[in-house]
């Protein structure tokens, strides 16, 4: 166990991606703990030596964070927030974007346009968590829409998107906070504000996580009978090729002055889980977390309360099927929650300690242990090479990142 950030600030991990290909450096991001945007900094440390460097620093006003680190190649991805920010444009969930960092270049992931008609490829608002593909190739995220807030906030429904690399997108500039980017981007979720109790609509889909390279699980609140918020899992198929991204279905890409942006035709949202009649029903949103899948794309894990209330980890075939519950532990797991690159094990904090799960059986190992404050919730991660798992707590006042060998 060892501690490798020791600045007196905090340094904040997110919950996947964090690592670097080479194993060597972890990607970090300076916002104070909590629900405060004021980071100014992306950055990396070297587990081995403690070496520190910026990676991007933010200008005019602007703050960035909840950075990612692409696959195979030293390229970045992150939040950045509104540069000169005035009393009509702030940092808000809808009003951010995705921005690459690569061999000293910073590009917009996403363009935007809220300026009718909408520009087909942009977006009309802000994205985050941005996630690259296990390939590379695209990336996910999840959305708030700009045009509908402004029409009535309880519009806005939070939505999962890609951007493909079928860019670049340049809207008109009609307006001054609107911008280009690199990618394609496009909602892959569909959501409505009134669903209709005990059927798979949705009013908000969140906590995505690849499944292979061309599957895309997430989170959508469903109502029951009664009408209580219901989290379920879902999954969407996604398209092949340049046209399947750009070819519209019922209902235009850009969306319209009085809809969300729509899914490419072809992608449709497929409900996984049914637990309306569990004794707790839903997937549990304490603590945060995201669905994630095996490497090799055969299970999705995610978090859900058993018979007894206690929050276990379960899996589910992507095809669908019964969930299988894999712990069966006396207490909550208290994270968020990753596979190992092996696929034969998943981290996560168990105890206020880091542990780890057999894949096949459950079976927990305990890999850490007298901890000085418990470890944070909001990220375990495992390096690509499997060697280590890193996540943060609070040390000497500020969050730092401490890592430790897993086996």
């Amino acid at each position: 166990m060892k501690q490798v950030t020791f600045a007196s600030r905090h340094h904040q991990l997110t919950n996947t991606n964090t690592w670097t290909a080479d194993s060597r450096w972890l990607a970090f991001d300076v916002r104070p703990s909590g629900a405060s945007f004021t980071g100014e900094t992306i950055e990396r440390v070297n587990v081995e030596t403690g070496e520190v460097e910026v990676i991007y620093r933010a200008r005019h006003g602007a703050h960035v964070g909840v950075v990612t680190v692409h696959p195979v190649q030293e390229k970045y991805v992150f939040i950045k927030g509104p540069e000169n920010p005035d009393a009509a444009w702030q940092y808000d969930f809808h009003h951010r974007q995705g921005v690459v960092a690569h061999n000293g270049q910073v590009d917009n992931l996403d363009a935007m346009d809220i300026t009718a008609p909408y520009t087909p490829g942009a977006l009309r608002g802000g994205s985050h968590v941005h996630v690259f593909s296990p390939n590379g190739r695209l990336v996910s995220f999840t959305y708030n829409d700009h045009v509908l807030h402004e029409r009535d906030p309880a519009l806005d429904l939070r939505n999962v998107g890609v951007a493909s690399p079928f860019g670049p997108v340049t809207p008109q500039g009609q307006h001054p906070r609107e911008y280009a980017g690199t990618y394609w981007s496009v909602l892959v979720s569909s959501t409505t504000p009134t669903p209709v109790p005990g059927s798979d609509e949705i009013n908000r889909a969140y906590e995505e996580g690849w499944v292979g390279n061309n599957r895309l699980a997430f989170i959508g609140d469903t109502l029951s009978a009664k009408g209580e918020k219901v989290p379920e899992l879902f999954i969407v198929e996604l398209p092949q090729d340049e046209q399947g991204w750009k070819r519209a279905g019922e209902r235009p890409l850009q969306g319209t002055p009085d809809s969300m942006p729509a899914p490419p035709a072809g992608v449709a949202q497929r409900r996984l889980t049914f637990t309306h009649k569990k004794a707790y029903p839903g997937l549990a949103n304490v603590p945060r977390h995201w669905v994630r899948s095996h490497p090799q794309g055969t299970q999705i894990a995610f978090l859900m309360r058993d018979d007894k209330g206690v929050v276990q980890l379960w899996l589910i075939a992507p095809e669908g099927g019964e969930p299988r519950q894999l712990t069966h532990n006396a207490s909550d797991i208290q994270s968020a929650f990753n596979w190992h690159p092996s696929g034969n094990m998943l981290g996560f904090v168990l105890e206020n300690r880091i542990a780890q799960c057999d894949a096949a059986t459950g079976k927990v190992t305990f890999l850490t242990s007298d901890h000085g404050n418990p470890p944070s919730g909001d990220a375990v991660v495992f390096s690509p090479d499997g060697a280590r798992v890193a996540w943060m707590e609070e040390t000497a006042g500020f969050r730092q990142i401490w890592v430790t060998e897993t086996a």
